[in-house]
């Protein structure tokens, strides 16, 4: 059965983990539906890891959508869940409604996510009410990353630390449906996690929240630019890759490849006969 936002809560009442990886595209999106891991985020990190920019801020709606419908026909059994893009949501209520309209409608999203606390719940509100889930995001929020002065833990002081609270509590109270929590302390993680009712998901935020998600270019290690502490390499697959990558150009090269089982056969007449 496909997983749901109805999934996610009962995890959470049943004490079981939940897991989520990022994805981008339709292939790699069929091998994770294939796999056990529960749900998808088609996170605007895609900014960084695929199309090369230095942040997030520069990902647009339509690079959202186009990487969402990709992702979603793929995904058959996985909840999809698809972030908005940086003024995609900030500038109105209106806007923000619409957008998340069009992640559902065009890119086929099961359900949408933004970051901020109580600073957006007016959108928050508006997007559940029309019937689009929401998954909230606090912490260490990429889409702030000047506000922040740079990727920075968040909730290290008593006054961060019940603003993160606050703020959790608003959005569930708002209508979300779990909230991930980036680069937060590991115990100030496991206090929202105890005092939520809905699922936190942790990136860098301790093993004490209710699930996981992890960029798969970075766990799989094929992103060499920078790779955050909280970050697990599954395996290496940027070595592997420019081994093939290395092997493919030598046996090209000496001629070992195609060989006769990578060719077509033509009738011998035929040729004879261009002569």
């Amino acid at each position: 059965m496909k997983t749901t936002v109805a999934t996610f809560l009962k995890m959470k009442q049943e004490n079981q983990k939940i897991s989520m990886l990022t994805c981008y595209d339709y292939t790699t999106a069929k091998i994770i539906d294939s796999s056990n891991v529960d749900a998808v985020l088609v996170g605007d990190s895609l900014g960084n890891v695929v199309l090369g920019y230095e942040d997030t801020l520069s990902v647009t709606m339509n690079d959202m959508i186009t990487f969402s419908a990709a992702v979603a026909r793929g995904c058959k059994q996985k909840l999809v869940v698809v972030d908005m893009p940086f003024m995609s949501y900030q500038v109105s209520v209106e806007k923000a409604l619409e957008n998340a309209g069009r992640l559902m409608k065009e890119g086929r999203a099961n359900a949408v996510k933004l970051e901020g606390g109580r600073s957006v719940l007016a959108q928050v509100k508006a997007i559940v009410d029309a019937g689009i889930p929401v998954m909230g995001h606090l912490g260490m929020t990429p889409q702030s990353v000047n506000a922040f002065g740079g990727h920075k833990v968040q909730g290290k002081t008593l006054e961060a630390a019940q603003k993160l609270i606050d703020d959790a509590l608003a959005l569930q109270e708002a209508g979300v449906f779990s909230i991930v929590l980036e680069c937060v302390p590991a115990k100030l993680a496991a206090v929202l996690s105890q005092k939520l009712s809905v699922p936190t998901i942790g990136i860098g935020a301790g093993a004490q929240c209710d699930g996981q998600v992890l960029v798969y270019k970075d766990m799989l290690g094929m992103y060499q630019d920078f790779s955050p502490k909280f970050v697990k390499h599954y395996a290496n697959f940027a070595t592997e890759m420019t081994d093939a990558f290395n092997q493919y150009d030598a046996e090209v090269k000496q001629g070992i490849f195609p060989a006769l089982e990578h060719t077509f056969k033509i009738d011998e007449e035929v040729i004879e006969k261009l002569y």
